[in-house]
């Protein structure tokens, strides 16, 4: 088994959504000792996609400047982590009724058609399929599920749409109004995750 490790959280050490994920990830190597481990820190920067971006990656010029060269080779990157990942454990804390920009910015930099997903007479299809996603949501005051949860349908949704359909939440909402039992369902959630 071969774990994608992202935080995206802004908040450093204080951060529920990286605890979430450190623990996630040790409880998937104690099942799977095995297990090896790609650790990406999304908030030390993933560039939003651009009209440069769009021109270098999405038009894939026949010889690309080098500079355009560089955009891709860090489009690249971040999609075969995706594809070389069994499992992927996304930090995902709920910053203003939605997901991190860091994290958004991966989503973009992953999305590409014709290498994750492709558009057939049927409809779209993913092409990271075989894949499960456990995403530790944190969250202040929006309660998972919710109508002001604007994250945890995207997420579910987008990866889906990339064909990875098998998707948990370890939750730890509400954290502004029950800290302790926000934490306790969280951990609780982490027990009880299948190898």
């Amino acid at each position: 088994m071969h774990i994608l490790h992202l935080d995206s959280a802004v908040t450093g050490e204080e951060s529920v959504s990286r605890k979430l994920t450190a623990d996630i990830v040790s409880k998937l190597k104690g099942d799977n000792p095995a297990a090896t481990v790609t650790y990406r820190d999304l908030n030390e920067g993933v560039p939003a996609i651009d009209t440069d971006w769009y021109e270098a990656v999405r038009l894939a010029p026949e010889n690309p400047t080098a500079e355009q060269q560089k955009l891709i080779d860090i489009s690249d990157a971040y999609l075969k982590e995706v594809q070389d990942a069994d499992v992927l454990v996304i930090g995902s804390p709920i910053y203003n009724f939605a997901l991190t920009a860091q994290l958004k910015n991966w989503i973009d930099q992953i999305a590409r058609a014709g290498i994750s997903f492709r558009y057939t007479e049927a409809g779209p299809e993913g092409l990271l399929k075989g894949k499960r996603a456990i995403v530790a949501y944190s969250s202040a005051g929006t309660p998972i599920g919710s109508d002001i949860d604007f994250a945890s349908d995207y997420l579910r949704h987008i990866l889906g749409f990339l064909g990875i359909t098998d998707v948990e939440f370890v939750a730890a909402d509400r954290l502004a109004m029950d800290r302790d039992a926000g934490l306790a369902r969280a951990q609780e959630a982490v027990s009880k995750l299948a190898a």
